[in-house]
C-alpha cells in the first residue's frame, strides 16, 4: 500500500501538504516528544519539501496505543510505515531521541536501497558512546525534574498536572527505550551524517557528537551552536538553514542525474 503525498495517518502528519514536492524531510521527535513540536519546521520548508512529522503511539491523540519500551521496536515500526511512501530524495532530521531512531530507521531501509540521502542528528552523542542514565526508574517528581533541566517541556505542560500526569507514561517509555539503547560500533550508513549540537549541552560532549562520523562511509558535518540540549528552539533559523542545505543537495543529485 502506498501512502498519498498529502496523506495524514496516525504516524504521520503533514501539517503543510502539498503536491510535487521534489524531496522529503521525515522529523523523528525526541524523548516525550510529538509531530507538533516540528510543526515551524514544517512552516520552513513547506514550500520546497513534503515534510512528513512523525507521532509516535502513546501521546496525544494516540495516548491510548502501546508504548513502545525499545529503540529497535519503535525503528521497526516506523520503517514500515515510511516504506509505503512514494519514493523520493529523502531527509530524516532527528532530535535527542529522534536522532537515534532516524540513525537506526535509515539502517533499516538501507537494507532495500531506500534510505534516505543524509541523517541529520541533533542533540545527540553518536550511536555507540556509552553513559549510565537511570531516568526511567526515577519517581514521577524524578523525571519531572530532568524534563525541568532540560528545559524542552512546554511550561505549560509542567505547570498543568492533570495533563503532566497524562503525558508521563510515553515519556518514561521513552527514557526507558534511549536509555537501554546501545549502538552496534561496527554499524555503518551509506547515507550522509549532519550532526547538530548545542555547545552546553550536558548530554552531549564535543567529543561524543563527533563520534557520529565512524557511523558513515558517506560525508559528514558537525555544526555547533549556542545553547543546552534544547537550543534548536533558540536557532530556529540557523537549524533551518542546516536543514534547509541538506535537502538542497539532496535536489541537486536528483536533478545530475
Amino acid at each position: 500500500m502506498t501512502i498519498a503525498d498529502d496523506a495524514t495517518t496516525p504516524w504521520m502528519r503533514r501539517y503543510h501538504p502539498g503536491p510535487n514536492r521534489p524531496v522529503r524531510l521525515v522529523c523523528f521527535p525526541h524523548a516525550g516528544g510529538s509531530a507538533s513540536f516540528y510543526h515551524p519546521v514544517s512552516a520552513a520548508h513547506a514550500a520546497t519539501a513534503d515534510v512528513v512529522c512523525l507521532q509516535y503511539p502513546g501521546r496525544q491523540d494516540r495516548r491510548r496505543e502501546p508504548l513502545h519500551t525499545s529503540i529497535a521496536s519503535l525503528a521497526d515500526a516506523i520503517t514500515a510505515q515510511l516504506r509505503t511512501l512514494t519514493a523520493r530524495p529523502t531527509v530524516f532530521f532527528g532530535h535527542s531521541m529522534g536522532a537515534v531512531l532516524a540513525y537506526e530507521t535509515a539502517l533499516r531501509l538501507e537494507r532495500d536501497d531506500a534510505g534516505p540521502r543524509t541523517v541529520i542528528a541533533s542533540g545527540r552523542r553518536g550511536p555507540s558512546t556509552l553513559r549510565t542514565e537511570t531516568v526511567h526508574e526515577r519517581d514521577d517528581d524524578g523525571v519531572i525534574t530532568e524534563l525541568k533541566r532540560l528545559n524542552g517541556t512546554n511550561p505549560g505542560l509542567l505547570g498543568d498536572d492533570e495533563i503532566l500526569r497524562m503525558a508521563l507514561p510515553a515519556i518514561r517509555a521513552d527514557y526507558e527505550a534511549i536509555e537501554s539503547y546501545r549502538g552496534s560500533a561496527d554499524a555503518r550508513l551509506r547515507a550522509g551524517i549532519t550532526v547538530l549540537t548545542g555547545y552546553a549541552d550536558p548530554l552531549t560532549t564535543a567529543d561524543e557528537a563527533a563520534a557520529w562520523q565512524q557511523h558513515t562511509t558517506g560525508a559528514f558535518r558537525l555544526t555547533g551552536f549556542p545553547g543546552g540540549h534544547f537550543f534548536l528552539a533558540d536557532q530556529q533559523r540557523a537549524v533551518n538553514a542546516e536543514i534547509a542545505r541538506d535537502l538542497a543537495a539532496a535536489h541537486r543529485v536528483v536533478a545530475v542525474r
